[in-house]
Order: C-alpha cells, then structure tokens, then sequence
C-alpha cells in the first residue's frame, strides 16, 4: 500500500475520512450573472483573498469515502481566523463497526504546519493532545484528518480551469453564486500564498491524481460560502495481483458563515503533547 494510502487507511480506522458524489463539468470561462459578463475563474482565484479579507467565520466539514463496500462520513464544526490561519474543529466520527455510536468528537486544532488533535485515538491519554507535522503528510492534510483546512480547500481555488457558473442559489438564506469546474493540487501548489505551499506540494506528490473536480458557492461579496472537492488517489490495493492499484474518492464539503465569529485557538503545552504509539483499528 503506498504511503498515502496508509496514511488515509489509518484514518477510515479512526472514523476519520470519507466519500460522496460531487459531478463537476467542464466548461468556458466567460460566464452571466443578471446579464454582466464575469470572468468565472478569475473569481474564483481571489476567493481565498477575499476570506482572509473577511478576517474569520464559522465552519462546517464533511467528508465522505467509500472504503471496502462501506461508506463512512464525518462531520464537524467550529471556527477559522483567515488571517492568522488558524482554526478549531470539533470532528464527529461515524459509528464503529459493532454499532457504538458513543465516540467522543475529536478535538482539532489547525495551525500553519501543524495540526493537533485530542481524542485522537485507542492508546492515546484523555489528556494528552497528538501533533501531527502537515508538510509531512502524504496527502498534505486535505484527508487525512477527516477535515480539510479551510483555507487550504480555498487555496486550491487559486488554479481553478474549466470554470462555468451552474446558477444561483440561496444557502443559509444568502444568495450564493455557484460554480462547476476542476483545479490541480500540483498547480495550486505554485500559485499558493507561501504558508500554505509546502502542504499542497507535499499533497501533489501523494495523490495519484491531482485534478480536483470541485463545486464552489461565493456570494455577492465574493466570499466563498461553500466549496465541494472530490480527490481521488490509490489504495494499493487492487483485485488481484496482477491489478492496478484500487482508487478511492474522497469528497471534501467546506461550509462557511457567521462571518466576523470569534475565533479562540489555544496551542497545547510541549508537556501535554504525547509522543507515544499510537494504535489505530487498522494496526500500526
């Protein structure tokens, strides 16, 4: 199994990855909205600007995967500071295999670089938080926490193609632009701002397949509301041993409002991080 597929096999064993459907098309750039010509792309590159412009909001994730016939799903909730990049999930797991719904949320701190997580997983003291290196990852983070940093999912905006706008909605009572297209991770890792760089470059060499069909929402401010992302990459692990290796998808879902909300991220002391092993349900 390749190191990505690993990494991400470690964290369906943790109930933290996913799947879902998001269907992206392709299509010109030149778009209408009530008549005035938009350059769509051009729109969605300034997206993650226009985040850290609006200074913070509340977040909701979800990510879906499909895994050995069986779909997990994951969901959270918390806050992000755009400007000082940093953030606070609270990371719900799906029921185990026997049925046991009682899971304590996972505690996720995002910080540039790093990601700390609490609750973490079998082995680990309740009161000790695990730390994970994110330029280290083979997938940069984007699954394998079960979340994609907010941030990040906007980063990848920043080498959108393809871009055609799928109409206009109404999300959480706010009319919303939304739009169809795909983005590459190798590319985006180019054009990033330079915190977020080594993340998605370590995530172009991890994936099997760096095109991102992705669906985005923006509204009138140019602020992204919503962003959908659809990574695929190898498992290792095809159906015989002559066969390729399995790929698998998994869909990223970012939602962001309450622009302006508080955001209050404490970092762990070196004393309550645990440096231990630990043990996941799929072995070490």
């Amino acid at each position: 199994m390749g190191q990505l597929g690993r990494a991400t096999a470690a964290a369906v064993g943790l109930g933290l990855c996913a799947l879902a459907v998001a269907g992206c098309s392709a299509g010109g750039e030149a778009v209408e909205v009530d008549s005035v010509p938009v350059d769509a792309g051009g729109t969605l590159r300034q997206a993650v600007d226009s985040l850290v412009a609006a200074g913070s909001s509340k977040v909701r994730t979800s990510m879906e995967m499909a895994s050995g016939g069986t779909k997990i799903a994951i969901r959270g909730t918390g806050s992000f500071d755009y400007a000082e990049r940093r953030g606070r999930l609270q990371v719900v797991l799906p029921q185990d295999a026997a049925g046991d719904a009682d899971h304590e949320p996972v505690t996720e701190l995002l910080t540039p670089g790093a990601l700390y997580m609490k609750n973490r997983g079998e082995g680990v003291p309740a009161d000790k938080w695990v730390r994970v290196d994110t330029t280290s990852l083979p997938d940069g983070n984007l699954v394998t926490g079960g979340a994609t940093d907010p941030l990040m999912a906007a980063e990848l905006l920043r080498a959108a193609r393809e871009v055609r706008q799928a109409g206009t909605e109404t999300l959480d009572g706010v009319r919303v632009r939304h739009f169809r297209g795909v983005t590459d991770i190798a590319e985006a890792a180019r054009l990033a701002s330079p915190p977020a760089r080594a993340e998605l470059a370590a995530a172009a060499k991890g994936f099997t397949v760096t095109r991102v069909p992705f669906d985005a929402w923006l509204d009138e401010d140019g602020r992204l509301r919503k962003v959908r992302q659809r990574f695929t990459f190898s498992n290792g692990r095809g159906a015989g041993a002559r066969s390729a290796p399995a790929q698998v998808t998994v869909v990223s879902t970012t939602g962001m409002y309450g622009f302006g909300a508080p955001v209050r991220v404490t970092l762990p002391r070196g004393t309550d991080i645990y440096t231990g092993k630990i043990v996941s349900a799929t072995g070490p």
